[in-house]
């Protein structure tokens, strides 16, 4: 029997698994609100773009709050960790529980070594895992120096100029020999062998026929995501679309997973049983473009009416809304989208364009300022800019300017330390109900 739901049922249902449906909580989060998190999520996807954060940090900011992100470097860096990085949707931190089903599924051929001649690859593998066998963790450099390996670098599809040690490092990483121990500040991984990082070192060595690692992957994305369709579901941790409609089809006839269809979805869908639907959603958030939230760009078009795709790949001159640009999320609604970049130099919180949704309610203003200023607090910048680009960023200017005493010059707003500094009145969701428009 297939149920429905109504999209407005669907969307509460989403946001509830991914941690988004609630107003975020009053204290201060600390290790078992960011263990919590993490247990909804499943993992972080890992990116090197720091125009505002690393990306990692953002989906728990915009969960709990102003947390501690040293808390995630512990989780990641220090054993026992709670965190290991693999390939899930992309490069991400995970569970450590996923890694042997990840292990068993994931395939980032790119990534790897097949391309060198193989007496090349087998030594390189054979006298870096002697390496790291009797070493601290070392960087992709800090290898090849140590075992004296040079030669001429060659460009891959991405452009990216690996060494042939670099390239077995990754074969040797993607089918878990070895793994990551952390990152260093220029967001190089520090490697080492898989079972001295991993809490339990019999997960390193654990084989998972692919059929269940798809079946338990297949369960953990569904629980994750609330309700999705086969390609959703899929996606979370980019399992082949094959695997997981046969892994779904189980997990229906289990009762894990119950079909339902939804309003104006023309694809079938599921939800997982264990699944809340809330009688409302109350959340704020900015999401960052690798948020786990928005990973599947169709299923937040189908869900919330919002196109949203990332631009920093396209050339300035042809962009529509900007380089960075983060989704707000507005209790059940995508209600605008803001352009951010942290400029350090200047300890600013920059915000390039400021672009409402056309069904924007009438507090977006207000709970955008809001949430701006949350966020400058918790980057420690000094100061906030909001710059003249987008129909917002006028009421967005004024609004602040009333709100907190900025000063308005030539279209932009300018907000101090003192004033986004924790304890100073950052009003909370529904604070206010009124707003300024342009």
């Amino acid at each position: 029997m297939t149920l429905s739901l109504t999209l407005l049922q669907a969307r509460r249902i989403a946001l509830e698994a991914q941690g988004l449906a609630r107003e975020r909580p009053t204290r201060s989060p600390g290790t078992r609100e960011v263990g919590r998190t993490l247990a909804q999520l499943q993992l972080l996807q890992i990116d090197s773009v720091n125009v505002l954060s690393r990306s990692h940090y953002l989906p728990l900011f915009a969960r709990l709050g102003p947390y501690d992100r040293s808390i995630l470097d512990r989780f990641s860096s220090r054993a026992p960790r709670r965190l290991v990085e693999y390939w899930a949707h992309e490069a991400s931190l995970i569970l450590p529980e996923l890694y042997p089903y990840l292990v068993a599924t994931q395939s980032r051929k790119w990534a790897g070594a097949s391309s060198l001649p193989t007496d090349t690859r087998q030594e390189l593998s054979r006298r870096i895992l002697e390496l790291l066998g009797t070493s601290r963790p070392l960087t992709a450099a800090q290898v090849q120096d140590r075992i004296g390996h040079t030669e001429v670098k060659t460009y891959d599809q991405w452009g990216w100029n690996w060494s042939s040690v670099k390239r077995v490092l990754e074969d040797l990483f993607q089918h878990g020999l070895i793994s990551s121990a952390g990152r260093t500040a220029q967001f190089e991984r520090r490697y080492a062998l898989t079972k001295q990082v991993l809490p339990n070192r019999s997960l390193a060595g654990l084989e998972v026929p692919a059929e269940d690692a798809y079946l338990h992957l297949t369960e953990r994305a569904a629980r994750a995501l609330g309700v999705g369709t086969v390609r959703c579901i899929a996606d979370y941790f980019r399992i082949p679309i094959k695997a997981a409609t046969a892994a779904i089809h189980t997990l229906t006839q289990r009762g894990t997973l119950v079909p339902v269809s939804i309003d104006s979805w023309a694809q079938p869908a599921y939800r997982y049983a264990g699944s809340v639907l809330p009688r409302a959603a109350t959340g704020r958030a900015l999401l960052s473009p690798f948020d786990s939230a928005v990973f599947e760009r169709r299923r937040l078009e189908a869900l919330f009416d919002f196109h949203y795709r990332l631009e920093i790949y396209t050339p300035a001159e042809k962009r529509k809304y900007g380089y960075y640009v983060l989704p707000f999320l507005l209790r059940d609604s995508m209600v605008a989208r803001v352009d951010l970049k942290a400029d350090r130099a200047q300890n600013q919180l920059l915000v390039r364009a400021a672009h409402g949704e056309p069904s924007a309610p009438a507090d977006t203003v207000v709970e955008l300022a809001a949430e701006l200023v949350l966020m400058a607090g918790w980057l420690e910048l000094d100061e906030v800019v909001v710059e003249p680009r987008g129909d917002l960023h006028q009421p967005l200017a004024a609004h602040l300017a009333e709100e907190y005493g900025w000063e308005l010059n030539r279209g932009t707003a300018r907000l101090s330390r003192r004033l986004i500094s924790p304890g100073n009145g950052v009003p909370r969701l529904g604070a206010k109900t009124s707003a300024i428009t342009s």
